[in-house]
C-alpha cells in the first residue's frame, strides 16, 4: 500500500479538529479519504486497499464501492470517463485486514470501455462491480429540475442535529469526511413522531477541498452514496439504526453519473423508497447540485431485518 494509506490506516483521533459532538471532521479527515482511496497496484490488474483504523465491525458499503471503481479506473484511459457502475456486496468486510481487488479489462471499444472488480477478503469474494466508462460526446441534453429546499448554510449542522442523539440511538463517532445537512427531518427524530413519508433530503459536500482529479470526485461521490440512501426506507417505517432491533445491510448499488461535478462543492441528495418487502427495502436517490444541474442517480436494495 502507499505511505499516505498506510499513515491514513494506522492514524487514530489524536490531533484530528473536532467537531462540536467531539467528533473528527474536516479536512484532515477528508485527506484520510483521500489517501485510502490511494491504492497499491500489486500486479497490472490488482490492486490492494485498507480500512481506517477507526471502522464499524464491517468495511463500510461505500468505502468498498469507492476502491472498487478507483481499482477500475486506474486501468482505463483518463479521457475516459466513468457513466455507470452496478455492484452486490457480497460477504460483509473485515476492516482489519486489507482488500484486494482484481480488474477484469471486459472490453475495450471505440467509445466505451468495461470493466469488472471483485474485492476479495481471506480467499472469498465480498464485493463485484462492473464499471462502464466513455469517450465525452455531444448529444440530446435534459434533466428534471431540482426539487425546491432551503439552502444548505440555512440548516443545522450533523453534529447541531444529532445533539443528545449520539447515545441514545447508538450513533457511531467514527471520523466524517462528508459535511452532511438535513433537509427533512432526521430518520433519529422523524423515529419518534412514527411513521412518515418516504423520503429523504440531504445536502451533502466533502468535508475540505479535493485535489482536481475528476476520477477522484466520482469516487468520493459513491463513497458519499451510501451514507443516507436508506434513510427514505426508515422513515417510512418510524425505525432507526441502534433504537430498533433492525439488521440491515447494503445488497446491491447501482449509480449513473450524467454530468461533471466537484464533490466538495453543496450536492442535494434527494432520495426516495418506492418499496420495501421481503425483508429488503428499495431507494432510489437523485444527486443535483447547487446550480440545480442533475448530476448523478442511484438505486440501491437494502437488507432490512425487523428482529422479534
Amino acid at each position: 500500500m502507499t505511505e499516505a494509506a498506510r499513515a491514513a490506516a494506522a492514524a487514530g483521533f489524536a490531533d484530528l479538529p473536532l467537531d462540536t459532538d467531539g467528533v473528527p471532521h474536516g479536512q484532515p479527515v477528508l485527506d484520510r479519504l483521500v489517501a485510502l482511496l490511494d491504492l497499491e497496484r500489486i500486479e497490472e490488474n490488482i490492486f490492494r486497499g485498507v480500512s481506517p483504523a477507526e471502522s464499524p465491525v464491517r468495511v463500510f458499503g461505500g468505502q468498498v464501492a469507492g476502491q472498487a471503481l478507483v481499482a477500475a479506473g486506474r486501468t482505463v484511459p483518463p479521457e475516459r470517463r466513468v457513466h455507470s457502475l452496478h455492484s452486490y456486496f457480497i460477504r460483509g468486510g473485515d476492516p482489519t485486514v486489507p482488500i484486494v481487488y482484481e480488474v477484469d479489462r471486459i472490453r475495450d471499444g471505440r467509445s466505451f470501455t468495461t470493466r469488472r472488480v471483485v474485492a476479495v477478503q481471506h480467499g472469498k469474494a465480498i464485493f463485484a462491480l462492473s464499471a462502464s466508462f466513455q469517450l465525452d460526446e455531444e448529444g440530446m441534453d435534459h434533466f428534471e429540475p431540482m426539487p425546491s429546499v432551503p439552502p444548505p448554510d440555512s440548516l443545522p449542522t450533523y453534529a447541531e442535529s444529532a445533539a443528545g442523539y449520539l447515545e441514545k440511538v447508538g450513533m457511531a463517532r467514527l471520523p466524517r469526511p462528508i459535511d452532511i445537512r438535513y433537509v427533512t427531518e432526521p430518520p433519529w427524530r422523524a423515529r419518534e413522531d412514527g411513521p412518515g413519508e418516504a423520503r429523504s433530503q440531504v445536502w451533502m459536500r466533502a468535508d475540505g477541498k479535493l485535489p482536481d482529479d475528476d476520477m477522484l470526485h466520482v469516487c468520493v461521490l459513491a463513497y458519499a452514496s451510501d451514507m443516507t440512501l436508506l434513510d427514505s426506507v426508515l422513515v417510512r417505517h418510524g425505525v432507526y439504526w441502534g433504537t430498533d432491533k433492525l439488521l440491515g445491510a447494503s445488497l446491491d448499488h447501482a449509480m449513473w453519473f450524467h454530468r461533471r461535478f466537484r464533490a466538495d462543492e453543496w450536492f442535494l441528495y434527494d432520495c426516495e423508497s418506492p418499496s420495501a418487502s421481503g425483508a429488503r427495502g428499495l431507494a432510489t436517490g437523485r444527486f443535483y447540485a447547487q446550480d440545480g444541474r442533475l448530476v448523478a442517480t442511484v438505486v440501491q436494495e437494502g437488507l432490512l431485518r425487523l428482529m422479534r
